[in-house]
């Protein structure tokens, strides 16, 4: 099932209602489900290879103590988290600044970054880790049976 955009996501809290949350595709509501944009935001860097894997190292603590209280939304967050600096860093990796496109639409040519390569690479270790995780595969089927 999608992520429901439909939700006001500043008037609820999914760790006390999970059941409305739904994993949706990539890192669909990253920046809306709270209290965990709260709790990860302040922590997702990717300025410097170092700066990411700092903050990547973060998150997956947050994962993990997500994980041990339980609270799936919380790993699936943390997840989104890690996906996005990723693709981001990937993003300023092709494209100075980050803008993909010219203000008439085209796209820009790509510029190699290889320092933000770098930070995109340290994001794409945790994300594979946590993408071969059993226990959190499990949880996400089990979340995606039970709610949608």
């Amino acid at each position: 099932m999608p992520f429901d955009y439909e939700l006001d996501y500043s008037q609820l809290d999914l760790r006390k209602n999970p059941e409305l949350y739904r994993v949706g595709k990539g890192e669909q509501g990253v920046l809306l489900v709270e209290p965990y944009k709260g709790e990860i935001l302040p922590y997702w860097r990717f300025k410097t290879p170092d700066i990411a894997a700092e903050s990547a190292q973060k998150i997956y603590d947050l994962f993990e103590d997500y994980r041990k209280a339980d609270d799936f939304v919380g790993m699936d967050m943390a997840r989104k988290f890690i996906q996005m600096g990723y693709t981001r860093a990937r993003r300023y990796t092709n494209h100075k600044g980050g803008r993909k496109y010219n203000e008439d639409g085209t796209e820009k040519e790509r510029e190699i970054d290889p320092v933000k390569a770098e930070s995109a690479a340290v994001f794409k270790g945790w994300w594979d880790k946590i993408r071969a995780d059993e226990d959190y595969l499990r949880r996400k089927k089990a979340h995606q049976k039970k709610y949608g």
